[in-house]
């Protein structure tokens, strides 16, 4: 069983940047391919970023290219999501999700197997 635990969400102005976090439990988070989803109200859960097991490999979705960046370090078993350029559209519930795979190219949340409790980033005008 991993554990998920989220954490660096808040409330930030328009055009600021966020680091969100998202560290497991256990010895073997190389194991695992890592996502990040998010969810706004009233609206379905989306795929955001994903990255394999040693990190050379990641897939933004097109809404945040160029401005999130998903990242890991395997020795403190911690995923990374850096947002820049925050736009209002992006205030959501942000997810880290988890596969006991080395590579899931899947930007679909049914192929993830662990979840987090979520972490609230709001973007205010």
């Amino acid at each position: 069983q991993v554990q998920l635990v989220e954490s660096g969400g808040g409330l930030v102005q328009a055009g600021g940047s966020l680091r969100l976090s998202c560290t497991t439990s256990g010895r073997t988070f190389s194991s695992y391919a890592m996502g990040w989803f998010r969810q706004a109200p009233g609206k379905e859960r989306e795929f955001v970023a994903n990255i394999n097991w040693s990190g050379g490999r990641t897939y933004c979705a097109d809404s945040v290219k160029g401005r999130f960046t998903i990242s890991r370090d395997n020795a403190k078993n911690t995923v990374y999501l850096q947002m820049n350029s925050l736009k209002l559209e992006d205030t959501a519930v942000y997810y880290c999700a988890a596969v006991r795979r080395l590579f899931n190219p899947s930007t679909s949340s049914s192929d993830y197997d662990y979840w987090g409790q979520g972490t609230q980033v709001t973007v205010s005008s």
